[in-house]
Parts: structure tokens; sequence; C-alpha cells
């Protein structure tokens, strides 16, 4: 079966690149069609094809160019419509539209089409909202969410046909676990003493960093660290932490791959604060490497919590979320048994092999019309 995967403007490459490494590995020809990352490196290509047929003036100027926004903006309508002559495969499986409420009306017609709801709506959104997530979703064959709450928006709020949704589980990602290069610690990482609570991933208000800085006055025996490029003004939360009697580590810039391993490594336990979240690929990082995790209940996250792999909290509860960490702070058993259960899960249902087997029995399904 020859497959497509496409992602413009290659908001995911891990993502796109391990499941396309999962579906070759499990007999599909793949081709990845999306445009040069210039964050840093990209996982390699294990047997599949990559096409960088995207944005390619834009890349090739890199990111601190004067309007890049614009040039890529100017790049999108030609590289859409040339994307219509590309694709030839016997299944076409989007990761991202690039601009949804235009996408939607150029996507060539031929089938099937599959598309992952990354994101699916916001936390309250307007009829406008509704309105492009139907036209974008609505065009497709069948739209793939990642969890249960995920498919249920799609479903009662988006209002696509429930024949169309199919729930497969997002992979962990193990293949940061044998990297051939990993980094040591960053300087400003080592020499830690005790136990070490991680918040790791971009740094962004929706993320909860606040609540997790609160939460952390009463968190004894501990030290956090805040590690991801900001996507926000840090200096509140370096006042925040100014206030924590523990000590607060930040690593504020962009972490390429080979630098994660030791940070997760060296972590205790992995906070993740959410205020909302469909997913977080830091959570499937977690996963991959067997780390004891507490996750607000948002989204699909207490479907992962449900495999033993994470405690959950209430959102924006300072106090709920510092009694969580207190416990696992104190408790290296509790820990372990958190450690385990993320390991199984990683290895079993949020396997790669796993949701390529899932969403090859998709993409069969389509191509028999049985759906």
């Amino acid at each position: 079966m020859r497959v497509q995967l496409v992602d413009p403007s290659a908001f995911t490459p891990p993502y796109d690149r391990a499941l396309a490494a999962a579906l070759a590995r499990a007999g599909a020809d793949v081709e990845l069609l999306t445009s040069h990352f210039l964050y840093g490196p990209v996982p390699p290509s294990e047997g599949y094809r990559v096409r960088e047929c995207f944005y390619r003036r834009t890349s090739t100027r890199g990111l601190d160019a004067p309007g890049r926004r614009a040039l890529k903006a100017a790049e999108h309508l030609p590289d859409m419509l040339r994307l219509r002559r590309v694709l030839d495969a016997d299944v076409v499986h989007y990761q991202w539209l690039t601009m949804p409420a235009l996408d939607a009306h150029l996507l060539p017609s031929a089938g099937p089409r599959v598309l992952t709801a990354h994101y699916v709506l916001p936390p309250r959104p307007s009829r406008r909202d509704q309105a492009t997530a139907r036209r974008m979703f609505g065009r497709m064959d069948a739209v793939v969410a990642h969890s249960e709450h995920g498919a249920a928006r799609l479903r009662d709020e988006v209002g696509l046909d429930p024949a169309r949704v199919r729930v497969i589980p997002h992979g962990a990602f193990d293949y940061l676990t044998r990297l051939p290069d990993e980094k040591p610690l960053a300087p400003e990482l080592q020499a830690a003493e005790g136990p070490v609570i991680l918040f790791f991933g971009l740094l962004r208000p929706y993320k909860g960093i606040d609540t997790l800085l609160e939460s952390f006055r009463e968190v004894r025996g501990a030290e956090l660290w805040i590690v991801g490029n900001p996507r926000m003004d840090p200096e509140p939360l370096h006042r925040l932490a100014a206030e924590s009697p523990g000590r607060v580590r930040f690593l504020t810039r962009f972490v390429e791959d080979a630098e994660i391993p030791a940070i997760l490594r060296r972590a205790d336990v992995v906070a993740l604060p959410y205020r909302d979240a469909e997913h977080s690929g830091v959570l499937y990082t977690g996963l991959a490497f067997g780390k004891p995790m507490v996750l607000s209940s948002v989204g699909g996250f207490p479907e992962v919590a449900a495999t033993g792999a994470a405690r959950l909290v209430p959102p924006e509860d300072p106090a709920a979320l510092a009694s969580a960490l207190n416990e696992l702070v104190a408790d290296s058993a509790a820990r372990e048994r958190l450690a385990r259960s993320a390991g199984e899960a990683a290895a079993g249902p949020y396997s790669w092999d796993a949701v390529a087997a899932q969403t090859l029995a998709l993409y069969s399904e389509l191509r028999s019309g049985s759906r």
C-alpha cells in the first residue's frame, strides 16, 4: 500500500517521522511531504522517503529573515496547488493544514483522505471556530483522534458523522531513548541534589507553569526544573520562582533532541499542569522514558493516567498539585510503580507498532469501501 503523509509546515516532525517509520516497518510504501524544519535536527528517515516540497524559498532564508511570515503566506497557495499534482498514493494522510479555512477548499477530491486531529477546537470555541473545523474535517473520509475525549469533541462539537471518527493513540517517543549522539546535561542543570521535578516543553501560558510554581512553594525535598523555549514573557515566572523556598532552575531556550535524554533520565517526576490540551508530546516522551508523571485532568490526559502511568490533579489547583508532588517526592516506591506502568504503556498500547497496525487497518477499510 502506498501512503503519503502530509505536514506542510512541519508542525510535528517527531510524530510524522515516527508514524512514517512504523508504517514502513509494517510493509507500507511511505512518503512524507513536508517542509524543512528550521529549529534543529529531526529524526532520520527509516524506511520511508521525505520530500520537502513546501515553503522552499522561506526555508532557505532561515528563521530570522525579515518578512518570513509574509513570504511563507505568499508561497502557500502555489505550493498547495502544486500538491494536487503530487498526490498519487493509495491513501493520503494529512497531519496538519497550515491555513485550514483556505486549505479545506484546495485539497484534491481524490481519496481516501485521512486527517489526524492533533488539535480539535479551542476550549470555548466560537461558531466560526466550529464552522472552520467542520469544513476542514468534513472534507475527509476519516478523522483520527488520539483519545476518546478528542473523538467526542469531533462528534459533538464539530458535528462529524461518528462513522468517520477513529480513535488511534499517539505513540510514545521511544526514538529519543536510543539516540546515538546523546549530549550531557547543560551546565545550568548539573549537580542537582535530591529528587528533580521537571517541566519540559515550549513555555506557553496555557501550560500552567505559574500554577506549578505556586504549588512548588509547598513542596519539600526537591528542586524544580523549567526547561524549554519561551513563547511567553518568562519574567513573571522568574518572580514566582524567587518566592519559593526550594531551588528552581530555568533553561529557557530551544532544546535539541540530543539533549533530551539526559534531562529526562535525571528527572524523578514530570509535571504537566496544563490548563487545556488535547495532548502533549512531552507526555509521550515521559512515557517513553518510563517517568512518573503528574498531569492535569484535561483533554486526553486522563486516558493515559488510566494505564497507571500518572497521577491526575484538577487544572489550576496549586494545592492539589503540591500534594501529589510531595507524595511522589517522599515515596520512591510510588514513583517506581508509576514508572513501571509508564514503561508498559509505552511498549503496549502506545507503541508505534500498535499505532501503525491500527492506522493500516483504517486505511484498508477506507480502500475497501467498508466505511
